[in-house]
C-alpha cells in the first residue's frame, strides 16, 4: 500500500504503516509511507482528461494527494482499500471521493463506473509478497473496469516490473518502465502497464 503524510491527529502515518505492517506482513508490503517523489512520480502522466481514476491500495493517501496535486477532482476518485483503519482514515481525508474498503483481487464482476470507465489506475500495491494467482486477478479486474486506452501505473522496489511475464501474456499487456525515484526509501521504479499495441 502506498503511504502518506502528516495526519490531521491520532498517529503518525508511519507508525500507522508500522502498526499495519506488523499486524498483516502480506497485505501491507511497505513498513513506512511512499515518499512524495515516489508519488509525483507515479502520477506525473495522469491528468483530469484520464478521470474518473481508479487508486488500489491508497494507504494513508500519499498518491491521492498527488492525484489532486495534478488536477484531478477529488469526487473523480475512487479508492480500493482493503485495510479498515486506513479506509477510515481515507474517508476522513478525502471525503468527497469515493472509498472502498474491499479486497482488490475481487473487483471483477463489480461495476465500479456505471457511467463511464475509468481513464488511469495507480496501484501502491506490493504485488511482490503476493502470489501470481492474486496478481492475476488485481491486473486483470483493474483494466476490466478501465477504457481501451488506459493505463496502470505501479510502483516497485524490484529490479523489474512486479507483474509477471506470464500475467502479462495472459492478459495481452505490456509494460514500460517510466522512471525511478533514488529519493524514495527504499529506492523504487514505477511501470506503466497498457494493453498491447496501446502503450
Amino acid at each position: 500500500m502506498a503511504g502518506g503524510q502528516a495526519t490531521g491527529g491520532g498517529w503518525p502515518d508511519h507508525l500507522r504503516f508500522l502498526r499495519s505492517w506488523a499486524s498483516h506482513p502480506l497485505r501491507v508490503a511497505a513498513i513506512a509511507p511512499s515518499g512524495a517523489s515516489l508519488a509525483r512520480l507515479i502520477t506525473r502522466e495522469i491528468d483530469p482528461e484520464h478521470a474518473p481514476v481508479l487508486e488500489l491500495g491508497p494507504g494513508t493517501g500519499v498518491f491521492t494527494r498527488a492525484l489532486l496535486d495534478r488536477g484531478i477532482d477529488e469526487a473523480d476518485l475512487t479508492l480500493v482499500e482493503y485495510g479498515a483503519d486506513f479506509a477510515a482514515l481515507l474517508r476522513n481525508r478525502f471525503p468527497r471521493a469515493r472509498v472502498l474498503q474491499a479486497d482488490a483481487a475481487r473487483l471483477a464482476g463489480r461495476n465500479l463506473f456505471p457511467d463511464r470507465q475509468a481513464g488511469a489506475v495507480v496501484s501502491g500495491l506490493g504485488l511482490l509478497s503476493m502470489p501470481p494467482r492474486t496478481v492475476f486477478a488485481i491486473i486483470a479486474g483493474a483494466f476490466a473496469c478501465m477504457e481501451p486506452r488506459g493505463a496502470l501505473y505501479q510502483f516497485t522496489y524490484g529490479l523489474r516490473c512486479p507483474v509477471p511475464g506470464p500475467v502479462l501474456d495472459r492478459l495481452a499487456l505490456q509494460a514500460t518502465r517510466v522512471g525511478g525515484t533514488l529519493a524514495n526509501l527504499p529506492p523504487a521504479s514505477v511501470y506503466r502497464i497498457t494493453r498491447r499495441g496501446l502503450g
